[in-house]
């Protein structure tokens, strides 16, 4: 069990998401990433609250929040730990924005001229050195 690697929150007041959303999507993004992995400590709340000037009732929404998707557990005493075993699945705004990302690259990939089968050639290949793809 190790203490909390270096994870820094940060807030984006144009996102229009509830800051207790983005300390949620950005702890799921660190597990989803390998940043973060079982058994690892999350900041305790004053941490938090001292690094992004923040309200403690709001980094608790969002440890709960992360606890009621599984994805850590709170110990009394000890802090709020990763309890996530497998992959953390992207939530509706990470799979909107990957599903936008890949668009943007197939366009400017067929404006160079790549054909369809040269994409899922390159698709193929990139997914085969990610290593997280079975063939």
């Amino acid at each position: 069990m190790s203490q909390h690697p270096s994870l820094t929150f940060r807030l984006d007041p144009q996102s229009g998401l509830a800051p207790y959303r983005q300390l949620v999507d950005q702890v799921r993004q660190a597990v989803s990433s390998g940043l973060l992995r079982d058994g690892d400590q999350l900041p305790s709340v004053r941490d938090v609250v001292t690094q992004i000037t923040i309200n403690p009732n709001t980094v608790h929404r969002a440890y709960r929040e992360l606890e009621h998707q599984g994805i850590a557990e709170g110990r009394a005493g000890l802090g709020t730990f990763i309890t996530s075993r497998k992959r953390v699945a992207p939530d509706v705004t990470e799979r909107a924005s990957l599903e936008q990302a890949l668009r943007d690259w197939v366009v400017d990939a067929r404006r160079t001229g790549i054909d369809e089968e040269t994409i899922g050639e390159l698709m193929r290949s990139a997914l085969r050195q990610d290593g997280n793809v079975r063939s």
